[in-house]
């Protein structure tokens, strides 16, 4: 029987509204709507006053319009970047170009694997450079809040979350999302390095998540949970597929996706393609080639 994952696909909000969802944080949602967006990107503002603005979203003018208007009178201290997607960062540079504020992340597209001596194909925001570099437990302070990084690679090699320490409150970006699992591609995305991460919050103690798109996540460990042991259960499935002589990962996709919208198999393929590398690694599956990859055939070792 599947993992049952709880999510939450109700959300209330206005395109264009800086709303206030909780005492230290607003957020304010982009219209970009989509498969991969959901109800489109949700940009936080956190503190009053001086602010820090995580996520600004897309190079979507209009967005960015109606959150620094909202913000008038108002001044940006920082902009923090939790990964490099194209509906994630790239209007940190117009916003830093008109505030002067600095940007923080891990680093440019595909930074983790990079310091692995790993090469990342060309994808997301290749422009992005963070004006300051963070790692895993970095401290950022600003006017009334504090914020601690908590590095998780896996969507991707740079993604990090952040988390408000006043509030007991993550910021997890696409990391954990309560609407939908998270894409998984390699060669920046990575399974193994993932599960680790999703690991990793389980020895926290944060009281509630805000990711990117959707709704807050209110009771984090047990969906966590749910997340791991869903990621568990899809390679029980791509083993017993093997057996059963799929060896072909777009087999294996039709059959683990049925239910699933079509226009979403091409990123589930990259998906099960995060999964196998990570089984090929801990000697679960073999391949007929040097290195796994979509077009490999696939047997039991």
């Amino acid at each position: 029987m599947a993992v049952s994952i709880p999510f939450n696909r109700e959300i209330e909000f206005e395109y264009g509204h800086l709303e206030q969802v909780s005492p230290l944080i607003r957020r304010i949602v982009c219209d970009n709507p989509g498969p991969f967006t959901f109800n489109g990107s949700g940009t936080y503002v956190v503190g009053h006053g001086k602010v820090a603005v995580i996520d600004p979203g897309p190079l979507d003018q209009n967005h960015i319009d109606a959150l620094q208007n909202s913000l008038s009178g108002e001044t940006i201290s920082h902009i923090l970047i939790t990964h490099t997607h194209n509906d994630h960062s790239p209007a940190a540079k117009p916003l830093k170009a008109a505030t002067g504020a600095k940007t923080y992340g891990y680093g440019p597209h595909g930074a983790g694997k990079r310091l692995e001596g790993v090469a990342i194909e060309e994808g997301g925001d290749m422009d992005f450079v963070p004006d300051v570099e963070v790692r895993h437990g970095d401290i950022i302070e600003g006017e009334g809040w504090t914020i601690e990084c908590v590095y998780t690679p896996g969507h991707t090699s740079n993604h990090i979350c952040f988390a408000l320490k006043e509030e007991n409150a993550l910021f997890s970006g696409d990391h954990v999302m309560g609407w939908s699992t998270s894409v998984i591609g390699p060669p920046d995305g990575d399974m193994a390095a993932y599960m680790k991460s999703l690991e990793l919050l389980l020895t926290r103690d944060d009281a509630i998540y805000w990711p990117t798109h959707g709704s807050p996540i209110k009771d984090p460990k047990p969906f966590v949970q749910a997340f791991i042991d869903h990621r568990l259960d899809r390679e029980n499935q791509i083993l017993q597929a093997v057996s059963h002589g799929r060896s072909e990962i777009s087999d294996m996709v039709a059959e683990m996706y049925a239910d699933v919208d079509k226009r979403l198999h091409p990123a589930a393929s990259m998906s099960v393609l995060a999964h196998i590398i990570r089984m090929v690694g801990d000697g679960r599956l073999a391949c007929d080639t040097e290195t796994p990859s979509l077009r490999s055939a696939y047997r039991l070792p």
